[in-house]
């Protein structure tokens, strides 16, 4: 089998509550450049409307998406819309709602339980669409609590404005605190080579609920998120990478992909090439050794 014939199914299914998914998915984040997250500069739009389409291509069913992803020149969800749009019905959309941008790009205070009604409105809006699929509340640091968030999304569900909930940005207490008021579907956190046992730890627990685990910056590293490029990988993953004619970034979504049956992947790119790596990584399969070498843990 080529890199170009492999599908994103060859890394298996989840259930996202009633809907199912290719376990290989697609994050829009870096289509815009990602200025809130100083990523980049924005992906050629013409090009990016080509991955995305060829994403669907390739077998995708799942993309990851917010109103807040958008750069001077680019909205992820336009480009969504524009390139997808009458969407296959077999497609999912997650979003996300919780933080906020002004139109500069600016971050505002972390939006109250009220607000959350008109981020949703703005991602419906943005995307064409009657209902979301999957709304996740990101939890922002200040937030000792999920609790009045997670409920104002359970009563936008009941209105049908939303199918289904996920939480991000949180541990385990939160998850606790969230499924006591509505079904919760999935967790999306920061999640790579190197998580701490934290991390491992509630990724565990989310297997034994029948929780999708939906790791972010998969790829790029613990850097990500703080705005700086990925740190130079290590031995091991450059290693087995070598081992098995790979890139390093396909090894980090493969270990990604088998840290159990219910972990998702949403690596996102605006770079065809990338696009098609991404997806092979769904069939490349690590020894148990290699796994182990991976995997260790850190402190943290």
């Amino acid at each position: 089998m080529t890199p170009t014939t492999i599908s994103a199914d060859a890394a298996g299914t989840w259930q996202l509550g009633d809907l199912t998914v290719n376990r290989l998915g697609f994050g829009a984040m870096r289509l815009t450049g990602s200025a809130a997250f100083d990523l980049g500069v924005p992906s050629d739009r013409d090009r990016s409307i080509q991955v995305l389409r060829r994403a669907i291509d390739l077998g995708v069913n799942h993309i990851d998406t917010a109103a807040f992803y958008f750069s001077p020149t680019r909205s992820a969800n336009e480009m969504i819309s524009s390139a997808l749009a009458p969407y296959p019905d077999d497609l999912v959309i997650a979003t996300k709602v919780g933080p906020g941008r002004d139109a500069s790009g600016g971050w505002l205070p972390p939006a109250r339980p009220d607000q959350l009604r008109g981020q949703v409105e703005e991602n419906l809006r943005q995307l064409g669409r009657d209902h979301l699929d999957l709304v996740n509340f990101r939890r922002m640091p200040i937030l000792a609590s999920v609790s009045e968030h997670v409920g104002a999304l359970a009563e936008l569900r009941d209105a049908g404005l939303v199918r289904h909930i996920g939480i991000s940005g949180v541990d385990r207490t939160h998850l606790d605190e969230a499924r006591a008021i509505a079904p919760v579907v999935c967790v999306q956190n920061r999640f790579g080579v190197g998580a701490s046992q934290n991390e491992h730890d509630l990724l565990a627990a989310c297997g034994e609920m029948g929780i999708a685990f939906v790791p972010f910056f998969a790829v790029a590293g613990r850097g990500a998120e703080r705005g700086r490029a990925a740190v130079a990988e290590d031995d091991a993953t450059l290693t087995v990478a070598s081992a098995h004619g790979v890139s390093p970034a396909q090894v980090r979504l493969a270990w990604t992909l088998q840290q159990g049956p219910h972990v998702l992947a949403i690596p996102g790119t605006g770079d065809p090439d990338h696009l098609r790596q991404n997806v092979a990584a769904a069939a490349l399969r690590l020894s148990p050794d290699e796994l182990a070498r991976l995997s260790s843990p850190t402190d943290a």
